[in-house]
């Protein structure tokens, strides 16, 4: 078959694309247990078989790119499985709109259109991590950690103006507030009809979520003299956590980024502001001096 030096560029390209997901899917798949196994190891056959495809259309053989397999590789080994195989099936959003563009001139080659889509679905219905159960305990803590200690923070701040008086007030509460958090969440699992949370394991993804928060949040404060450069770095830290949580849950949840992000922006940014005016008012009016 005779095509254009442009798709067959393109066709190189896809064929890198599908030999590196191979290598990708099929290291994941020896760590992965289960049925997680066995969807990986699906889904590696199917990315060969693109691969040996396309490479019979090209006559050319293609190497899989070492960097693309690292890098999925060691996402999907610290967000886990779910997040790290959905951020590769977002990846190959270009290569998908190409074979669309391929097979209108070949219609031989529709085939290939549908089983990406099936790659898609299965992906979406089979992968099945216990840790994702837990997500919506550990975006609590954050939220609430993120919303209550900007807050605090910000009013302090212009109340005290004293970093080491700031920090261990902020550290005091945010901890007092991380076993409160934790409590209501083994609480409220435990008394909820669905059983795909164990309560202990909850409280505790609750618990140590909300104590890295206040930790990263706080930190400012016992690195730095200045009380207003501080505040700017604490508020920095809680848009860098939001913008984290917002990346990852529109990936393993289909949650819209760009609103999750303002949601979250709004809240904790509000309060900060709020709390701000709060400690000018307190300071002023009932006369503290530090």
């Amino acid at each position: 078959m005779v095509i254009d030096s442009k798709s067959t560029s393109l066709l190189l390209q896809a064929q890198k694309y599908e030999i590196s997901e191979y290598y990708i899917y099929k290291r994941l798949a020896k760590t992965a247990k289960g049925e997680n196994s066995n969807v990986l190891v699906s889904l590696a056959e199917s990315s060969l078989k693109h691969y040996q495809f396309w490479e019979g259309v090209t006559g050319k053989k293609i190497s899989p790119s070492k960097k693309r397999i690292w890098f999925y590789t060691s996402v999907a080994k610290i967000l886990g499985l779910t997040f790290g195989v959905k951020m590769l099936e977002q990846s190959e959003e270009k290569i998908r709109k190409f074979y669309q563009q391929v097979t209108q001139s070949n219609k031989d080659w529709t085939w290939i259109i549908e089983e990406e889509r099936k790659h898609e679905e299965y992906v979406s219905t089979l992968i099945n991590e216990e840790f994702l159960n837990y997500v919506s305990s550990i975006v609590l803590g954050a939220s609430d950690a993120l919303v209550e200690l900007t807050g605090t923070l910000a009013g302090l701040t212009f109340a005290l103006q004293n970093n080491q008086l700031i920090g261990a007030t902020g550290l005091i509460t945010g901890l007092s507030a991380s076993l409160s958090m934790a409590s209501s969440e083994y609480l409220s699992t435990k008394s909820s009809e669905s059983k795909s949370k164990n309560p202990l394991k909850a409280a505790l993804y609750t618990g140590l979520t909300y104590v890295l928060t206040v930790s990263f949040l706080i930190l400012p404060y016992f690195v730095s003299r200045n009380y207003l450069f501080s505040l700017a770095l604490t508020l920095l830290n809680a848009a860098i956590v939001i913008l984290f949580f917002a990346f990852y849950l529109s990936i393993t949840k289909g949650i819209s980024f760009k609103q999750r992000l303002a949601e979250n922006l709004f809240l904790s940014f509000g309060v900060a502001f709020l709390s701000f005016i709060v400690g000018v008012l307190v300071k002023k009016f009932l006369n503290l001096e530090v």
